[in-house]
């Protein structure tokens, strides 16, 4: 891929018996939000720190921006923006002080470094306490503080690691925002468990499970691979058992489980699963009327980005 950003080849780190990143290989091209998802332990952080160079691969290769990061480990960190997930800061500087540190530390002063601080703290929403102790701002605050830090000496990539944590709903979509903009023209990997947040922001999705790849593709990809499809029924509770009704659904052709749930006082609720080769909604539609079951709601559903998930990296089959 002539346009990656990144490149990483069977990467691999073992710890001792224990292989927290098992082969991986992807790329990710400039432009491009990558979401990169998995359970606790997957290997997610492990990877974003061999990218950021805080470790070295027991095998494989990974380019970030042209460069290896075991070679060229210096080059690599002057062009990769980090957001760790409990983003270290100093406590006892002011927002202002920790950001004109930063700066240094990148090498920037004067006007430039006077003039960046300005823009990043101001599209980070830090305006109004850039003269407060970084130890006095809530998590939410603080957490903008490390995402300013993170853009401030303008990389190629930003590696951002559950970058929302600890923010109010509208501070959340303001950082969507901001991750998106910056993704126009920059390689951002964004790794988080609020699966909207992927959907809201991300134009592609990687998931590990188990130190090893088990999806590539972009949200809509990913749920067209989930077997079969949800329906959801809603029938009057009065108008029949509800085990009367499980049966004469379960019944029909295609349907492989029917399941009630709860819902509405008043009302049985069933979820019903099927074939994704054939719509049902006309078949159930028939078995209600025909019964003179008060229908109260039918509806198709789409499987999510939970399912997808779940199905990935726990092997369950919520759909089969």
């Amino acid at each position: 891929m002539a346009d990656a950003m990144i490149k990483v080849e069977n990467l691999t780190k073992e710890y001792g018996p224990f292989r927290a990143v098992d082969q991986v290989s992807f790329n990710v091209r400039r432009g491009e939000v990558l979401g990169f998802l998995g359970p606790n332990g997957a290997g997610k952080s492990t990877t974003m720190k061999i990218l950021t160079c805080f470790l070295a691969p027991t095998s494989g290769s990974a380019q970030v921006a042209g460069f290896d990061v075991f070679d060229q480990s210096l080059q690599v960190r002057q062009r990769v923006g980090y957001l760790p997930e409990d983003t270290p800061l100093y406590h006892d500087m002011t927002v202002l002080e920790h950001l004109d540190f930063a700066a240094n530390m990148h090498g920037m002063s004067g006007d430039r470094a006077q003039s960046r601080i300005k823009e990043i703290g101001g599209r980070c929403g830090l305006v109004e306490v850039a003269g407060k102790l970084v130890g006095e701002l809530s998590k939410g605050y603080r957490q903008r503080v490390g995402l300013a830090q993170a853009m401030l000496h303008d990389p190629d990539i930003l590696i951002l690691d559950e970058p929302t944590s600890g923010l109010d709903p509208n501070q959340i979509a303001e950082i969507r925002a901001l991750i998106k903009e910056v993704g126009r023209e920059k390689t951002v990997i964004l790794s988080t468990h609020i699966l909207p947040e992927v959907q809201a922001t991300c134009s592609r999705m990687l998931i590990i499970s188990g130190g090893k790849l088990v999806a590539d593709g972009t949200p809509d990809e990913l749920r067209a691979r989930e077997k079969g499809t949800r329906y959801r029924v809603v029938v009057e509770a009065n108008g029949a058992p509800a085990d009367a009704v499980k049966d004469k659904l379960g019944a029909l052709g295609g349907v492989s489980r029917c399941q009630k749930v709860e819902g509405e006082s008043g009302a049985h609720t069933f979820e019903i699963d099927g074939d994704a080769k054939a719509d049902l909604r006309k078949s159930l539609f028939r078995v209600v009327v025909d019964n003179h079951w008060p229908l109260l709601e039918l509806s198709r559903q789409a499987a999510s980005l939970e399912d997808v998930f779940r199905n990935l990296t726990t092997g369950e089959e919520s759909r089969s």
